[in-house]
């Protein structure tokens, strides 16, 4: 099992504008101090982002990245992301190939076109309508979901694109940007952890939330002593204070904190239930077993 020197948290965001306000950026070493949440002067866009991972994918960074979205949609319960559908793909990757090229004139490496074709919208729950092929209740789930909703997490399904806890638009779009960084940095579990330089893994920022001691819906932190409460709990030292508070970025932090911890559970790694058609096709969310 690999160790770490750099743990780094993106609480992710698929509003359609060019920074959008629930991207954060959180870095943490393995010292046992508070992350540092990372500032970019005009906030954060999807391509910046894009630009810092390849930054150090370059540079050979020692260091883990937890990612805020899901990198793939349901299969295994139909034995297809897009079923009927002659175009959906066979496996991760090739889906995140396809939902960057039908979105290629999307700017802020959005999702719009991809949601609006024909086929595909009819599997998502939209503002404007719910698609004939949209699985009735919450949604499809990958199987990482349904361990997380069995574990009371309320995870969402990535073919709900509306309300206030929908994941689909970050997710898609976060493709698009798992698709551009043409494997330059390995996203677990569809590769192999590297023995060396980043790595990505998927977060559920409520996992980190309960294991810092943060009830069930009330996983939402927006003040200093919340905040640091919930550090103390992970093992950290006090944050340095914000200029302001807001939930994506205490998010980043306390999930950066969480990942220092996380990665030294073999179990976490190896989760029973994943096997390798499910890594392939679906993913895993880091933390789940």
């Amino acid at each position: 099992m690999r160790s770490f020197a750099n743990f780094a948290v993106i609480d992710w965001s698929g509003q359609a504008v060019a920074r959008p306000k629930g991207l954060a950026l959180a870095q943490a070493r393995d010292d046992g101090a508070a992350p540092d949440l990372l500032r970019r002067s005009g906030g954060w866009s999807r391509q910046a982002i894009l630009d810092w991972l390849i930054g150090h994918a370059d540079a050979g960074t020692d260091m883990i990245v937890g990612v805020d979205l899901s990198p793939a949609l349901p299969f295994a319960d139909r034995g297809a992301y897009f079923p009927g559908w002659n175009r959906s793909p066979a496996d991760a990757r090739s889906l995140w190939r396809l939902v960057d090229e039908v979105g290629r004139d999307d700017p802020f490496l959005g999702a719009s076109s991809f949601v609006a074709d024909p086929a595909a919208s009819r599997h998502f729950r939209q503002q404007h309508g719910c698609g004939d092929l949209f699985e009735a209740g919450r949604g499809r789930l990958r199987v990482c979901e349904a361990r997380q909703r069995d574990a009371g997490l309320s995870p969402s399904s990535c073919f709900n694109l509306i309300g206030a806890a929908q994941v689909g638009k970050s997710s898609l779009t976060g493709m698009r940007v798992l698709h551009r960084l043409g494997g330059r940095v390995p996203v677990w579990p569809f590769d192999p952890v590297p023995a060396e330089g980043p790595v990505i893994v998927e977060i559920y920022t409520a996992i980190a939330a309960c294991a810092a001691g943060i009830r069930k819906g009330l996983s939402k932190i927006r003040d200093a002593a919340t905040l640091d409460a919930a550090l103390a709990k992970l093992g950290s030292a006090a944050h340095q204070p914000l200029a302001g508070y807001d939930d994506h970025a205490t998010d980043a932090i306390l999930t950066a904190a969480w990942l220092r911890l996380a990665v030294r559970d073999p179990g976490i790694w190896h989760p029973a239930t994943m096997t390798s058609h499910i890594a392939a096709t679906e993913g895993w969310t880091f933390g789940v077993t």
